[in-house]
C-alpha cells in the first residue's frame, strides 16, 4: 500500500518518518521522500494517528481519494443503522450505491482493499453494535429490537448475534442485568 506525505524533503524527514512508523508498529518495505510503501494494508486509524504523530513536526499524510471514499462508506453504513423511523426497503449495496453515487462493487472491492474486511461484515458488525445497545439502554423486547434493527425475524437476530458475540441476546441481557445488580448492592 502507497501512503504520500506532504514535505517530506530531507534524508532527515526521511528517517522521522521510519522511526514513527517503528514507534506505530506499521510494518513497511520503503520510505521514499514524499511516500511510504508499506508492507500490508494499514487501517484507516493507524494512518489518522500516523498523521497526528508527522503534522507537528511539518510532515502529514495526504489526504488518499480511497481513504476518503471508505470513510463515506462508514459514514453511511452508520447512518442506515440508526435510521430505525423505517423498514429498509433497498440491498445494503443499493443504498450505498445510490448515497456515494458509485458502482456497488468498486465499493465492495474498495471497501475490502483498505480495511481488510468485507462491507456485509462490516454492516453486520455495526448493527450488533446497535442492538447491544438497544439491549442495554432499552426495554424493548427481541422483536421490537429486531423490527428497530430490520432484521428479517427474531431469528436471524439471534443467529448473528451469538455468531458475533458468543451469546444470545438473552443471555446478554442477562449478564447486563447481574452487574447491574452487583453494582447497586455495592452502593
Amino acid at each position: 500500500m502507497k501512503i504520500l506525505v506532504k514535505n517530506m524533503v530531507s534524508t532527515r524527514c526521511i528517517m522521522v518518518v521510519k522511526a514513527t512508523l517503528e514507534e506505530l508498529n506499521i510494518q513497511y518495505d520503503y520510505v521514499e521522500l514524499g511516500e511510504i510503501e508499506t508492507s500490508g494494508i494499514v487501517p484507516v486509524e493507524k494512518l489518522k494517528l500516523l498523521d497526528q504523530h508527522l503534522r507537528p513536526l511539518g510532515l502529514e499524510v495526504r489526504e488518499n481519494k480511497k481513504f476518503a471514499l471508505v470513510e463515506k462508506i462508514k459514514a453511511s453504513i452508520n447512518e442506515l443503522v440508526h435510521c430505525s423511523d423505517e423498514q429498509v426497503k433497498i440491498t445494503l449495496s443499493e443504498y450505498l450505491s445510490r448515497t456515494l453515487h458509485y458502482n456497488s462493487t468498486y465499493l465492495s472491492n474498495l471497501f475490502s482493499e483498505v480495511t481488510g474486511i468485507s462491507i456485509e461484515k462490516y454492516f453486520i458488525a455495526k448493527k450488533i453494535e446497535h442492538v447491544k445497545e438497544l439491549l442495554i439502554n432499552e426495554k424493548l423486547n427481541l422483536k421490537e429490537i429486531s423490527y428497530l434493527t430490520n432484521y428479517s425475524s427474531v431469528a436471524h437476530l439471534s443467529y448473528q448475534f451469538k455468531k458475533m458475540t458468543g451469546f444470545a441476546p438473552s443471555e446478554f441481557r442477562m449478564m447486563l442485568s447481574k452487574d447491574d445488580m452487583a453494582l447497586q448492592r455495592a452502593y
